[in-house]
């Protein structure tokens, strides 16, 4: 008596749903923190006497708005996990400490020293993960230019303007001008998104992109406007302005001119 083959219902397995989602989830983050690791300095290279130093300063000169171990008030978010880029931005900037409370932290003297700066930032890195000092490769302004406009233009222009002259947004805050920035801070503002800017991470652009944006915006400042007066760059705001008050202007000032010479 011939024995009938079994047939197969086709059903995949429960565990292998399971497995496959498992297998997905491991590949992507890893994935993400090859490419994290690869696009910032490791922060690990700090020393405990810099991170002791940092806690010193810390203590003495932001803990009064950010808390004891930077866990946040009613007055200043806390800083765990912005990591040491978002601090060499904030402090290098000299938006921070802020010299009074308004609708965002204005860029302003220095008030540490660049070893300073590398302390407060190597203690906050300890607090939690986040974006480390950008690798100097991406910094040198020597990207791709046409490509870095094209990602300027898409994902930046809208708030600095396309020659990134900067331009008003709402309730008092403003996108700030980004000529003569400093190529570090360019980078950490687009990894860790101060004030209303948006967190641009290596998934949307690309370490070798942002390095394209900034030497997009390095060869703005080596190349100031070919058309001649630029008017602030600001596009038809100022251009409008120039032809009513100087064109139209001139036209009826003519106009009146020789309507007197005539009578």
């Amino acid at each position: 008596m011939t024995r009938t083959p079994s047939r197969r219902t086709g059903r995949r397995s429960p565990l292998a749903s399971v497995a496959l989602l498992l297998i997905g989830l491991l590949a992507t983050g890893g994935a993400y923190a090859l490419v994290t690791s690869s696009a910032t300095a490791s922060t690990s290279s700090a020393t405990a006497t810099q991170v002791e130093e940092g806690e010193k300063l810390f203590l003495a000169n932001c803990s009064s708005c950010h808390g004891i171990g930077a866990v946040g008030t009613t007055d200043a978010p806390h800083l765990i996990g912005v990591g040491a880029a978002a601090v060499d931005f904030q402090v290098g900037t000299g938006r921070m400490p802020m010299a009074a409370s308004g609708p965002q932290a204005e860029a302003k003297p220095v008030q540490f020293t660049d070893e300073q700066i590398s302390q407060l930032a190597a203690y906050v890195a300890t607090l939690g993960e986040g974006p480390g000092i950008p690798d100097s490769r991406y910094l040198t302004g020597e990207g791709d230019v046409a490509l870095g406009a094209e990602l300027f233009r898409i994902n930046c222009a809208m708030c600095h303007n396309v020659a990134g002259a900067g331009g008003a947004l709402t309730e008092g805050k403003f996108a700030p001008a980004l000529n003569d920035i400093d190529p570090a801070h360019v980078y950490e503002a687009m990894v860790t998104g101060p004030q209303n800017m948006p967190v641009f991470n290596d998934l949307n652009i690309s370490p070798e992109e942002k390095g394209d944006i900034i030497a997009y915006l390095e060869y703005l400042n080596d190349n100031p406007s070919p058309g001649g007066l630029s008017l602030g760059s600001l596009g038809p705001v100022s251009e409008g302005l120039f032809v009513w008050i100087f064109a139209l202007g001139s036209i009826v000032a003519v106009t009146v001119w020789l309507t007197a010479k005539a009578n």
